[in-house]
C-alpha cells in the first residue's frame, strides 16, 4: 500500500477539473513551492542571505542544503500541480514548510504572524499539504481495496 504505482504517474483530465475544491487545493499548494525556491537564488546563484540563513539554522553544508531544498520545492511544486504521485508529493510539502518552520524557530524564535518573521504562513501551508495527501491516501484506498471475503468458520 505504501507503494508507488503506474496510476502515479498518470495525468489526468480528471486532476484538472476546477470544480473540485480537492483539485484547487493541490494545484495552490503546488504552485506555492516555485516561489519558495525562487527565493533561493539571487544575482543568477544561490541566494548569500539564505545560505546563511540556513547555517545559522544548523543545516548543514548549508550551500549545497540551500540547492537541495530549492530542487526539492521544484519537483514537489511540479508534482502537485500535475496531480502526479500527490499521495507522496503533499507529504513532502508538509516536511519541506515544516522544516522551513524549524528553521524560522531556530534562527528567530518562536513568533507566529508572518509579517512579523513568525511561522503561521509555513505552518498553514504545510498543514494544507497534509491535506492534499490525506485525501490522496483517501482515493487511492477507494480504488485499491482488494474485495471482502465472507467469513466461513472451519468444520469441525
Amino acid at each position: 500500500m505504501l507503494t508507488l504505482t503506474r496510476d502515479d504517474f498518470r495525468i489526468r483530465a480528471a486532476s484538472f477539473d476546477l470544480s473540485k475544491t480537492h483539485n484547487l487545493l493541490r494545484i495552490m499548494v503546488g504552485a506555492l513551492m516555485f516561489p519558495h525556491a525562487a527565493s533561493k537564488f539571487a544575482a543568477g546563484g544561490l541566494s548569500a542571505g539564505t545560505v546563511g540563513f540556513f547555517a545559522k539554522a544548523g543545516i548543514q553544508p548549508a550551500e549545497f542544503m540551500v540547492g537541495f531544498a530549492a530542487f526539492s520545492e521544484i519537483l514537489i511544486g511540479v508534482l502537485l500541480v500535475l496531480g502526479l504521485c500527490t499521495r507522496f508529493s503533499g507529504i513532502a510539502a508538509a516536511a519541506v514548510l515544516a522544516i522551513a518552520s524549524y528553521a524560522v524557530v531556530t534562527v528567530k524564535g518562536l513568533g507566529w504572524t508572518w509579517n512579523t518573521g513568525g511561522i503561521e504562513y509555513n505552518v498553514f501551508w504545510a498543514a494544507c499539504g497534509l491535506l492534499v495527501a490525506i485525501d490522496a491516501w483517501k482515493e487511492y484506498a477507494k480504488t485499491t481495496r482488494p474485495p471482502l471475503r465472507a467469513y466461513r468458520p472451519a468444520h469441525a
